[in-house]
C-alpha cells in the first residue's frame, strides 16, 4: 500500500516478474479445477488467475521518486537478457504454508534475468533481503494455518504445461486488501514492461505499443527471435545486391 503519511515520501509496493500467456493460464486454470474437490481445499487462500506470475525480485515499498531510476535499470537489465522458452511443470509445496507450480525450459536464463532484477534494485540503493539461489515458482495457495498441503502437489505432479516463449520483463504494483472481507485477494497491475532482447519498443498505458514506436515493434512482437533475424539477413542481403547493381550500371 502506498505511504499516506504526510511527513513520509510516497511509496509504491513493487516487483519484477515474468508473467504467463492467456493461453498457459487457460491451461493451468484447467489443470488446477479438480484440486478444489479435494478436502481441505476449501480451507486454503487460492490466488487469483489474474494474477499468476513468476516473481523475479521483491521490492516491498519502493518511494516514488526512486521509481524512475529502478525502471531505467530494469530495461537495461531486459534489453541485455534474450527471450527463452519456458513452460508450467511440476508442483510442489513450501511446507504447510503454500502450494506452487514451478517452471522448465530456459532455467539459466530466467535465473540471469532474476538476478539482474534484483541487481537493478541494489544498484538503485533499495534494501534487498540477502541473496538467496532463485526458485521459479507461482503460487497457487496459500494456508492460514499449517496444512497438509502433500495430496495438491501430488496431483499437480505430473502437469507439463505447452511451450510459450517469455518475452518480457514486467515491473508489477501489489495493492494489499484493505477492505477487511474474508477472503479479499491482493490486487496487482502491471506498471511498465520492457521487451528482452535488442529490440526497444516503448509500451503505452494500455500495454500497446507507444506512439512513435514504429511498425517494426508492432511487427516485432508478432514473430520470434529467430525470424526476426532471417528477415534482418534478408534485408542486409537485398540491400548489398541493390548497392553491386547499381555500381555495375553506374560503371
Amino acid at each position: 500500500m502506498s505511504s499516506s503519511d504526510p511527513g513520509r515520501p510516497a511509496t509504491v509496493r513493487l516487483f519484477a516478474a515474468v508473467l504467463p500467456p492467456e493461453a498457459a493460464v487457460a491451461e493451468l486454470r484447467a489443470a488446477l479445477a479438480p484440486l478444489h474437490a479435494l478436502p481441505g481445499a476449501r480451507d486454503l487462500r487460492w490466488t487469483g488467475p489474474e494474477g499468476w506470475h513468476f516473481t523475479l525480485a521483491f521490492y516491498g515499498e519502493v518511494p516514488e521518486d526512486v521509481r524512475p531510476e529502478l525502471e531505467a535499470r530494469l530495461e537495461r537489465a531486459a534489453r541485455r537478457t534474450a527471450p527463452f522458452a519456458l513452460r508450467v511443470h511440476g508442483a510442489g509445496h513450501f511446507g504447510g504454508r503454500a502450494l506452487w507450480v514451478g517452471a522448465a525450459g530456459g532455467l539459466d536464463t530466467l535465473r540471469l534475468l532474476a538476478e539482474r532484477a534484483e541487481a537493478a534494485a541494489r544498484r538503485t540503493g533499495l534494501p534487498m533481503e540477502e541473496h538467496r539461489r532463485y526458485t521459479p515458482h507461482l503460487t497457487l495457495a496459500r494456508s492460514r494455518g499449517a496444512a497438509d498441503l502433500r495430496p495438491f502437489a501430488a496431483a499437480l505432479a505430473g502437469f507439463e504445461g505447452r511451450r510459450w516463449e517469455a518475452a518480457e520483463l514486467t515491473l508489477v504494483r501489489s495493492h494489499l486488501p484493505v477492505s477487511g472481507v474474508p477472503g479479499e485477494r491482493p490486487r496487482y497491475t502491471a506498471v511498465r514492461a520492457w521487451p528482452l532482447g535488442r529490440v526497444r519498443c516503448r509500451r503505452d498505458a494500455r500495454g500497446g505499443p507507444a506512439a512513435g514506436s514504429g511498425e517494426w515493434c508492432r511487427y516485432a512482437r508478432r514473430v520470434d527471435p529467430k525470424t526476426r533475424n532471417r528477415i534482418m539477413a534478408a534485408v542486409l542481403v537485398l540491400i548489398f545486391v541493390v548497392v553491386a547493381v547499381g555500381a555495375a550500371l553506374g560503371g
